[in-house]
């Protein structure tokens, strides 16, 4: 019985691999998260560990468990669950369906680390259900995940939804990670918020409370903003205009009802929001903008094991459909 029944969902993060029991109604039973082995080696042993420690904590018998759905980063292979390459873990063509089967003994199901956010958000988050949704989440990169029809947009080689690497300046750009120029990541992660706001007071062509922070962090320019502070004040207007461009090219293509913005750089909350709205309703085709409610996400770091869970929770219907 689905009642009786609970699904996996894990984020494996640079840092930490998020886990979470979840029900197939989508509600949290256990969350927890541990450590994430840098060198990618025991990565699929440390959470299959980490499954039975916590079964034996809370005194459930393994049954329960009907399938694991995860999220990794860099493009994945849906049918296969292979990983085709992740920069932090030394990861290439690394089967890690296969292996995270091994080691839990479960059925599991592989998907991009930002998608399976996206999904999280499209089932119980801010898209409160849309089937037509876009997030983007800004974090040290920007990433992102795009849902038509309920579906996400995986493309030819699972590169679809590569929101970050849309070029924001056409010439001149800074560069970026993936080898290109001008990219969004670019300009509205939250290593770009900071290298615009160090240009802008090496400029030195406004007062600014910013130079007083050597340390400098996106929430403190979101906070000098809200201060009035002119740098900080150019600071964001200059990057919500082109995550406004992006936005608004997307929704001119994808006719979303929702776009939600998540990753630690939303933090910057309603003033974010509103000040990316404003630009993007200057850029998207008028009648795709009446469409898109821009709203910031609302699930946090359960995002990516809600999203887990859904699509752990389809791969488990299939199945059964399959048997009957």
């Amino acid at each position: 019985m689905m009642n009786e029944s609970w699904l996996v969902g894990v984020d494996l993060g640079g840092t930490t691999v998020k886990l979470a029991f979840v029900s197939a109604y989508g509600e949290i039973r256990h969350k927890w998260e541990i450590p994430t082995d840098k060198s990618g080696k025991t990565v699929t042993v440390d959470i299959a560990k980490a499954i039975d420690s916590k079964l034996r904590e809370i005194g459930k018998p393994k049954h329960i468990l009907k399938w694991i759905g995860m999220g990794a980063p860099g493009p994945v292979n849906i049918e296969t669950g292979v990983v085709y390459k992740t920069t932090n873990m030394g990861w290439e063509n690394y089967p890690l369906k296969d292996h995270l089967e091994a080691e839990t003994g479960l059925p599991a199901v592989i998907e991009n680390d930002a998608n399976i956010a996206a999904l999280g958000e499209m089932w119980k988050g801010a898209g409160d259900g849309a089937k037509h949704l876009i997030l983007a989440t800004l974090g040290t990169g920007v990433g992102g995940g795009i849902i038509v029809n309920g579906e996400i947009v995986h493309g030819k080689n699972g590169a679809g939804g590569e929101i970050g690497h849309i070029c924001a300046v056409a010439e001149g750009g800074a560069p970026c990670n993936c080898g290109k120029t001008g990219c969004i990541e670019t300009i509205a992660s939250a290593t770009g918020i900071v290298r615009i706001a160090k240009e802008k007071i090496a400029a030195g062509d406004c007062e600014t409370v910013l130079k007083d922070h050597p340390a400098l962090s996106s929430r403190e320019i979101f906070e000098a903003a809200e201060q009035n502070d002119p740098a900080a004040a150019y600071v964001i207007e200059y990057v919500t205009n082109h995550l406004g461009l992006v936005l608004g090219n997307l929704a001119s293509s994808l006719n979303p009802s929702k776009i939600v913005i998540g990753g630690g750089v939303s933090k910057g909350g309603e003033n974010l929001r509103a000040s990316v709205e404003k630009s993007f309703k200057k850029y998207v085709f008028p009648r795709a903008g009446e469409a898109a409610d821009i709203v910031i996400a609302s699930l946090g770091n359960d995002a990516g094991v809600i999203g887990g869970a859904w699509i752990a929770k389809n791969a488990w219907l299939q199945s059964e459909a399959q048997l009957h």
